[in-house]
């Protein structure tokens, strides 16, 4: 059938891919409406008899490329896909799922059955996270961010700021940070910024970033200690012998 049609317009030229396709479709009409030489009919009325009534209609949606992985579901319950992280229900921690990836969703099952499906998203870093795949418990800091977080901190001291900052970068993933960062900032309101700023200082000598760190050291008090190497001054009792410095101030005015 190629060469039939071929040979006819091996002498023509196009200036087109429009007119190219023009002249084929009126050859290919001329072609299927040509008499079988050993048989009946024409590949038109062929296909009108056999092929036609067996057609059925196309799928109401058009077919879509996608791709299966292998993936585990990680403590946080987010399974990452490109470096993004989209959320299945808690319960799933740690187990192993299989992904299909298209350009519009990503879908995640377990043994046949679908758990989340998410729309595509091509931002690194992030999450996508649905609520109701959270624990109760994390639901609780659900509209918090670590930008919001961070605010707070500043407006207690930048000590807290430091401690807030850390907190958020210790974990992989910042969201699994909020619930400390929150305690951290109640510990304000049970025993003030003016203490909690002192005691974010006194941690972060220690090393000791931790909400629990924190609550121990405003308890016992080593806020408002002074800090070990800090100059302290002594009040030393009157007595003619002990000399202050003003002594040597008039003593080398009369030299």
């Amino acid at each position: 059938m190629s060469r039939w049609v071929l040979a006819r317009l091996r002498h023509q030229r196009f200036f087109s891919l429009g007119e190219l396709n023009r002249e084929m479709r009126a050859l290919l009409t001329a072609l299927n409406q040509r008499p079988f030489k050993k048989l009946p009919g024409s590949r038109a009325s062929a296909f009108a008899e056999l092929d036609q009534p067996a057609l059925r209609p196309l799928p109401a949606q058009p077919y879509e490329y996608a791709e299966w992985k292998l993936a585990r579901v990680g403590v946080d319950y987010h399974v990452e896909v490109d470096g993004h992280y989209y959320s299945v229900p808690y319960q799933h921690a740690r187990e192993q799922v299989d992904v299909r990836v298209t350009g519009a969703t990503v879908e995640i099952f377990r043994h046949g059955q679908r758990l989340a499906s998410h729309a595509h998203c091509a931002f690194r870093g992030r999450h996508t996270t649905v609520d109701m795949h959270m624990p109760r418990t994390h639901r609780e800091v659900a509209g918090w961010s670590a930008e919001k977080l961070t605010s707070r901190a500043t407006a207690i001291g930048p000590r807290c700021t430091t401690l807030v900052e850390r907190l958020l970068h210790q974990r992989r993933h910042p969201q699994q940070a909020f619930r400390s960062c929150l305690g951290v900032l109640r510990l304000g309101q049970e025993f003030g910024n003016a203490r909690l700023e002192a005691a974010c200082a006194h941690a972060l000598k220690l090393n000791a970033v931790s909400w629990k760190s924190l609550q121990s050291i405003l308890k016992n008090g080593l806020d408002l200690q002074t800090p070990p190497g800090a100059q302290r001054t002594l009040d030393l009792p009157e007595h003619e012998n002990l000399r202050g410095a003003h002594y040597y101030q008039s003593n080398s005015i009369l030299h």
